[in-house]
Formats: structure tokens, sequence, C-alpha cells
């Protein structure tokens, strides 16, 4: 054996080598440090308030989902901008009130309509802002924002699409789901494909593959996962066969609170297929993820402790759950009394890439950055809704909510008073007055309601058990 002979020169070079290389892995640690978080925001469908066993479900168990909320922030007063679908989208896509929008007036857009109404491409949207500020941007899962030509997810600000276009698709066949349509709707990007599977699972695949691809490029991301889960037709990953029983929207001999639960078990499943792939591309820690609801809950969803469900202003078709995780800025284990708004978010995720809205466009959200930093006290806010269907009004400040059906009017403490029981109107009406008079000025400065624009009234359940107002006819 030749003994090896190692120089002064050769250990100064050695030294020298390793030096720099601590001065460069200094320096990406550095830049990872200062690097705007990627942001995934996952959102269910028709998902009640307490549908999440960390909210208080104890038919079935979220663990993965639960996790987000023991990492990071659960809010407990956090509201969606409308009671519907298409409004809310509109709301978190634009960070403004639904109704400066004629897409936000539709409740929700008729999947049937011929009317050429969508989400105008020339308006800045999250996404959009984002990729200009160097961020991939992909939704996977739900749109609803309008049909091509003219409409769609990559003309406003997403370069990549997986997912439906329309209000609901059937789990197994991926067809829109309605008495009167059967339409192949699963796209990839503008093009119509067939995949075999149950949508939950194909979703939370395709979002694990994105993340993987955007880790491997190392570039930051915006990913959209808007499931479509546990809207109706209520089908669990083994109902195949009734897949191909149900052809229509409103089967009212289908779906069970078992049948419920298998969905809501299979889309947490996917939530933790998500956070398995952020561990193992070591991205974790500088991931922002988001879980919430679109509106309020459908049939066999848990609302408890309010009344009432999707379509309706009641806290029931309003108040969603929202978890927010992310290790590097969010302390885990919180929670919060803030009320939020789901316009809330796009401030939000501007702030944290570090860019801004456009000022042609200014926000009706604020930032929720130092809320979450735990930095923010809570403050009282005041949130406007209205609804077409039964001429539904709402108003939230501080405490305090206003709400009309048809012409009956209300004033309850929904702090005190959760389920909407004991109407204040009489006990203080100056209160009364004042608040009916905020919502007539809020609303002078949206859009008027369009005669022609779509609205829905699924349940009426509780409207007719509060109030003696007879329940809208199904759909």
């Amino acid at each position: 054996m030749t003994e090896s002979k190692i120089s002064r020169r050769d250990i100064l070079k050695t030294g020298a080598a390793g030096s720099l290389a601590l001065a460069v892995e200094g320096g990406r640690a550095s830049a990872q440090e200062n690097r705007p978080p990627n942001i995934i925001f996952i959102m269910a469908d028709d998902m009640g308030y307490a549908d999440l066993s960390c909210y208080g479900r104890t038919e079935y168990q979220t663990p993965n989902i639960d996790k987000l909320a023991t990492g990071g922030m659960r809010f407990l007063q956090a509201y969606a901008n409308s009671a519907v679908c298409s409004a809310t989208r509109t709301a978190l896509i634009t960070g403004r009130y639904q109704y400066r929008l004629p897409i936000g007036l539709e409740e929700p857009l008729p999947s049937l309509s011929e009317r050429r109404i969508g989400l105008p491409p020339d308006h800045p949207t999250l996404p959009s802002l984002l990729r200009k500020a160097g961020y991939g941007t992909t939704l996977i899962g739900k749109w609803h924002l309008g049909k091509l030509p003219d409409f769609g997810p990559l003309q406003s600000g997403y370069d990549h699409f997986y997912g439906f276009r329309g209000g609901a698709v059937d789990y197994f066949t991926h067809k829109s789901a309605g008495p009167a349509t059967d339409t192949h709707d699963l796209w990839e990007d503008d093009v119509k494909v067939n995949e075999v599977g149950y949508l939950t699972s194909l979703l939370g695949k395709r979002a694990t593959s994105v993340i993987d691809a955007y880790a491997k490029a190392q570039k930051p991301f915006f990913l959209s996962l808007h499931f479509n889960a546990p809207h109706w037709p209520w089908e669990g990953p083994g109902d195949e066969a009734e897949s191909k029983r149900i052809r229509a929207l409103a089967q009212y001999d289908a779906g069970s609170m078992k049948t419920y639960a298998e969905m809501m078990v299979a889309l947490d499943a996917e939530v933790g297929r998500v956070l398995a792939a952020l561990d193992a591309n070591g991205i974790a820690d500088n991931t922002l993820v988001v879980f919430t609801s679109d509106n309020g809950g459908e049939r066999f969803a848990k609302t408890w402790p309010f009344s009432g469900r999707k379509t309706e202003l009641l806290e029931g078709g309003l108040r969603i759950p929202a978890v927010v995780r992310w290790p590097r800025g969010i302390p885990a284990g919180k929670t919060s009394e803030q009320t939020i708004m789901s316009m809330d978010w796009m401030p939000t995720f501007l702030e944290l890439a570090k860019t801004a809205p456009d000022p042609k466009y200014p926000m009706d959200g604020v930032s929720l950055v130092q809320t979450l930093a735990g930095t923010a006290p809570v403050t009282p806010r005041k949130f406007f809704w209205r609804y077409k269907n039964l001429e539904q009004e709402a108003m939230r400040d501080g405490d305090w909510k206003y709400l009309k059906i048809k012409n009956n009017t209300f004033l309850f403490n929904v702090v005190e008073d959760p389920m909407e029981r004991a109407n204040h109107k009489m006990r203080d009406p100056a209160m009364f007055e004042r608040m009916v008079a905020e919502y007539k000025a809020w609303n002078d400065t949206m859009l008027p309601i369009d005669p022609k624009s779509n609205t829905a009234g699924f349940s009426g359940a509780a409207m007719a058990d509060h109030f003696g107002i007879e329940p809208p006819k199904p759909h």
C-alpha cells in the first residue's frame, strides 16, 4: 500500500472548497427562508360546518384534515361568500363581492344555460396575479365559472387544468349529474379525457403528481384543489353499481349517512395523500395549505350548532370550516374567533407572494396574514349577503346579524344564539334600523339582481321550521 501524500496546497484547496460549499448551502438556506410559500387551496363542495371530526363530527374520523388543524390554525367563525357554489367561487378568485360581476349573480350557474355568462378573462384573478409574481398555477377539480370557448381556467390565469367544468359530475362515469344531462365532463386543459376511477381519488392522485413536478422544478406554485365531494350524487368509493342506476340530480331515494361518511373518509384520505407528497418532496415546511368549503352543507351534512342549509342565509348555509397550516409562518394548535370570508384568501395569498392586486379592481376581502401569524387582535367586521330565492338578505356586524326572508325580518345575536331563534328586532329597534340602512347602502353599490339569473332553493326545511315560510319546491 502506498502512502497518500497530501500537500498543504491540497488542504487549502479542500478547505476553500468546503468553505465555498458551506457558503452555497447557507445561501440556499437563506433563499429558502426568504422565498414566498407554496400555496395549496383545498375546497370541498357542500360540506357542512361540523362535517370534520375536528369540528365535532363523531360518526367518522377525518385524521388528515385534523392534522392540518393541529399543525396550524382552525377558524371558528369562517363564512362563505354565498350559500351556493358559483357565487362563492367568483368571490374567491376575484377577492371581491361576487355581486360586482354578472357571473356572481348566478345561484348557481346552470349547466344547460345558453346564456354566455362566465368569469371575464380580462378580469384579474388570484391565479393570474400569482402567475405574474412567478408562481406556477394549476386548478384540479371543479371550475363552474363558465363554458368554453369564452370562459375557463386557462382563460383566467391557470397554467394547467384537470377536472370538470360544470356544477357536478357522477363520481364514476364523470358525466354531468342532472335530470336532463348526460355529458362527459372531465378535462385535461381544454381537451376532454376519459379516465377510469372514483373522481375523488383521481383528483388527489393528480394533485400529488403536480406537487412532485413543481418540487422537482423548484418553482413556487399555487394549486387549487377543488374536490366535488361530498356534493351529490351521493356515491362512495364502492358505489359504482349505484352510479349506473342514478342518472338524475334529484334522486331522493339515493344517499344515506353511511354513504356520506364513506365520501368524507375518501376525501380525507386524498388530503392525506397531498400532505404525504409535501413531506416526500421536503417542501411541507414552506407550503401553506388551506382546507375549507364553498358553502354550507346539504342533505346529510352536519351544521351544528347552526340551523339552515345550502341556499339559505341562515348560519348553516354560510358558516364553513376553515383550517390553515404553514409550519414556517403559523403557530401550531391555534384557534381563531376572527370572522373571515371566502374573498379574504386572495389578498392574503397576494401579500404572502409579495405582490399586489390590480388597483383598477380593489379588493373587498382583507389580508389575514397577521391573523395567521397570531399577531393581530380579533377585529369585528361587517359582511353582507343576498340570495335571490325567497328574497333573502343578511348582514353580520360584530356579534349581530340582520336577516330578511321574504317579508320577514330578524335581528339575532349569533354568538349567544347561533341557532338564530331569539329575534331582537323589537328589543333593539335602533340597532335593527341602523343595520337595515347599512345593508341598503351596501346593496346600492352592487349590481342589481338580474331577473334572468338562475337561483335555487334545495331544502328550505329550516325556513319552514323557523318561520312558517313555505319551503321552495326541490329542483
